[in-house]
C-alpha cells in the first residue's frame, strides 16, 4: 500500500488535490486560501508543493493530501486512498502479508489480538453477564468490537504464535510482557488477563491498542490496564470514538467529550453518535485541536464527583485559550453519562440539553456553596476570572462580567479592575499567587512564544543547504540568552512539532531580505523577556525581605533590581 501511496503522490500534487476544495491563489512558492476546518474571512490556510504538506495558522490543522481529504470528507485513511488513486489513474494491489512494512506487522498483530478477544468474549458467561447489566445490547458489543482476556498467562501468546505473529511484534505492541524472572518456564507472558478488552481505534478506524478492566477485582490489580504508548499509539493523540464521531461532529457543528469507554459507547448507543473519549487519559492540546478542526464548539461531560470536576476545570480551561466555545453538561448528583443512559437515554439527552457556559458552570458551583462575601470575591477572582480572561471576544467577555456582578452582588468596576490585573500579569508571563491559597495561576507568556519562533528559524536554517545565518551561530546567541540547559529542555519539548515549527519559519523568512535584522530583534525581545522575569523575582525577593525586616539583604536586593532595570533600559534603546 505504502508503494501506491508514492505513485499517487507522483501522479497528483498537494495544490491540485486542495484547489478542488478550496479556492487558492499563489504566495511566493505556497499556496494560500481559506481554510474549510474553522470559519475564517482571511485565508490562513498554506499550502507547500515542495513539502507536500498543508499548514493552518488559524486552527492548526495540517497534514498531507491524504490528511486533507479524510478531514474535509469525514473519510477512513483506505477510502481516502481509494479516493486519490482514482483521481491519479493509480491502480490499487492488495498485499501480500509477506510484504507488509514493519508498521503493517504490528496493525496486524493487534488486530489479531482484537479477534482473538472478540471470541474469548462469547465464551465467557459472567463477561456478557456484566456488558448486559451495564445497558448494552448485543449489536453495540459487537460494533465496538469488545471482547474478553482469560484469566490465563499465555493464552493470548500461542494464539497468536499459531497466526505467524512473532514475539517482537507482540512486545512492540505492548500485547506480552517479558518475564525476567530466572525461574520462569516461559520467557513472556499475556498483559491482559481476566479483562473485558476494549479495542482503541486510530482516525481510521484501526485497532491500535486496547483498555482492560478488570472483571473480578481482586484488590491488587487496576481497575483499568491500558496499553503502553507504542508506535501505533500516542495516547496524548488518540481519542477514543474519533473514527466513528468526527462525520457527525462536523454535521452537528459540536463534539461532546467524556470521560470512559463506557460513556462514549453508551453515548452512541442513544444516537449522540458526535461522542469522543479521552478514556482516562489527559486531555492534550493535541486532542482539542484535531476536534477544533471539525468543529470550534465543545460540551464536556465527565463524572460528577470531584475528580471529574477537577478535570473538566483543567480541560475548559485549555479548550478556552485555543478559541473553542465551551459548554460542560449538567449530570445528578452520583451519575455519569453511562448510568443516566442505562436508566432512560433521555436523561442523558436532557443533561446535555441545560447544559451551561464554563464560566457559568464554574461560578454556579462557587454560589452553590454560600461563602462569605469576601471569600465569595476571592474565590471568582482565582476561579473564575482567568476563565473570563481567555475568552477572545471582548463583548462576550463584558456579559460574563455582567453575569457574574448580577449574580454574586459585586460590582462590575471591580470586576474589571481584577481582570485588567490578571491580563497585565498575563502580559509579563508573571506567576500570582493563588488568593484562596490553591497553589499558583499559571499564565501564558510572551516569551514562550519568541523561544519557539528562534527554535523553528534554527530548525529550518539546519535544513537548508545555502543558510543565511549558520543555525551554529543562532544557537550559540540563544544558548547564551536563556542557558543551555533551557535550551535542550525547550528543543525537547517542542520536538513533536518540528515540522509546524520548520513551516512557520518558513513562511515567515523564506521571502525575507532582512532574516539577519528579524533574528536581531527575536534576540532582543528574548532578552527583555529574560530579563523581565529576572525583575519579577527580584521584586518578589525584595518584598519578602522588607517583611522578614531583613535590612542588609532587602539592600542588596535593591541594588540589583536596580540593575536589571538599567540593563532593561539600555536593551530597548537597541530596537531596530
Amino acid at each position: 500500500m505504502s508503494s501506491s501511496v508514492e505513485k499517487i503522490k507522483e501522479r497528483l500534487s498537494i495544490a491540485d488535490v486542495v484547489s478542488s476544495y478550496v479556492k487558492l491563489e499563489k504566495s511566493g512558492a505556497s499556496y494560500k486560501g481559506r481554510c474549510p476546518f474553522h470559519n475564517e474571512k482571511t485565508p490562513s490556510l498554506f499550502i507547500s508543493p515542495d513539502r507536500g504538506t498543508y499548514y493552518c495558522f488559524g486552527c492548526g490543522a495540517k497534514g498531507d493530501m491524504f490528511t486533507f481529504v479524510e478531514e474535509f470528507e469525514g473519510l477512513e485513511f483506505k477510502q481516502a486512498l481509494v479516493n486519490l488513486a482514482a483521481r491519479a489513474g493509480v491502480e490499487l494491489v492488495p498485499e501480500k502479508i509477506g510484504e507488509r512494512d514493519e508498521k503493517e506487522k504490528l496493525f496486524h498483530a493487534v488486530e489479531q489480538a482484537t479477534v482473538f478477544f472478540e471470541g474469548e468474549l462469547q465464551k465467557n458467561k459472567a463477561a456478557l453477564e456484566y456488558l448486559a447489566g451495564r445497558g448494552l445490547t448485543k449489536e453495540t458489543i459487537a460494533e465496538w468490537r469488545i471482547g474478553f482476556a482469560p484469566l490465563d498467562w499465555h493464552s493470548l501468546q500461542n494464539h497468536l504464535a499459531g497466526k505467524k505473529v512473532m514475539d517482537a511484534d507482540m512486545l512492540a505492541t505492548g500485547l506480552i510482557k517479558r518475564n525476567d524472572s530466572p525461574e520462569a518456564k516461559q520467557k513472556f507472558y499475556d498483559v491482559f488477563r481476566g479483562r473485558i478488552m476494549f479495542p482503541i481505534f486510530d482516525h481510521t478506524g484501526r485497532s491500535v491498542a486496547f483498555s482492560g478492566r478488570i472483571l473480578v477485582d481482586d484488590k491488587k490489580s487496576p481497575k483499568y490496564l491500558n496499553s503502553p504508548a507504542t508506535v501505533l499509539f500516542n495516547k496524548s493523540e488518540v481519542l477514543y470514538g474519533f473514527d466513528r464521531a468526527k462525520t457527525t461532529i462536523r454535521k452537528l457543528n459540536y463534539s461532546i467529550l467524556v470521560e470512559g469507554q463506557m460513556d462514549l459507547i453508551m453515548s452512541h448507543q442513544a444516537g449522540l453518535t458526535n461522542t469522543v473519549a479521552s478514556s482516562g487519559t489527559a486531555l492534550s492540546e493535541t486532542h482539542l485541536r484535531r476536534l477544533q478542526r471539525l468543529s470550534p464548539r465543545i460540551m464536556f461531560a465527565f463524572d460528577s464527583d470531584s475528580a471529574g470536576f477537577a478535570a473538566t476545570k483543567r480541560s475548559a480551561e485549555l479548550a478556552l485559550t485555543i478559541g473553542m466555545e465551551v459548554k460542560v453538561a449538567v449530570l445528578p448528583p452520583g451519575d455519569d453519562p453511562a448510568s443516566l443512559v442505562a436508566k432512560n437515554p433521555n436523561h442523558w439527552k436532557h443533561a446535555l440539553k441545560v447544559g451551561k457556559h464554563v464560566i457559568d458552570f464554574h461560578l454556579d458551583n462557587i454560589l452553590a456553596r454560600k461563602l462569605d462575601p469576601r471569600v465569595l470575591s476571592r474565590e471568582i477572582k482565582s476561579e473564575v476570572l482567568p476563565s473570563v480572561l481567555d475568552v477572545e471576544s471582548k463583548t462576550e467577555q463584558a456579559h460574563f462580567i455582567k453575569t457574574i456582578a448580577e449574580k454574586a452582588d459585586l460590582k462590575e468596576e471591580a470586576l474589571w479592575d481584577d481582570l485588567k490585573a490578571l491580563a497585565k500579569i498575563k502580559k509579563t508571563g508573571a506567576t500570582a499567587a493563588s488568593p484562596s491559597g490553591g497553589g499558583v495561576i499559571m499564565l501564558a507568556s510572551r516569551k514562550q512564544a519568541i523561544e519557539r519562533r528562534i527554535v523553528g528559524a534554527i530548525l529550518w536554517q539546519e535544513g537548508k543547504k545555502d543558510q543565511v545565518v549558520t543555525s551554529a551561530a543562532i544557537r550559540k546567541r540563544f544558548a547564551e540568552i536563556v542557558g543551555e540547559e533551557e535550551e535542550r529542555v525547550l528543543e525537547r519539548d517542542v520536538g513533536i512539532e518540528k515540522e509546524k515549527l520548520i513551516f512557520e519559519a518558513e513562511q515567515y523568512y523564506e521571502h525575507s531580505s532582512r532574516f539577519n535584522e528579524e533574528i536581531e530583534e527575536l534576540f532582543i525581545n528574548m532578552e527583555e523577556e529574560v530579563l523581565k522575569g529576572e525583575l519579577i523575582k527580584k521584586m518578589s525577593e525584595l518584598h519578602k525581605a522588607e517583611l522578614g525586616k531583613d535590612g542588609e539583604m532587602a539592600k542588596k536586593l535593591l541594588t540589583e533590581y536596580v540593575e536589571v532595570t538599567n540593563k532593561l533600559s539600555a536593551l530597548k534603546k537597541k530596537h531596530i
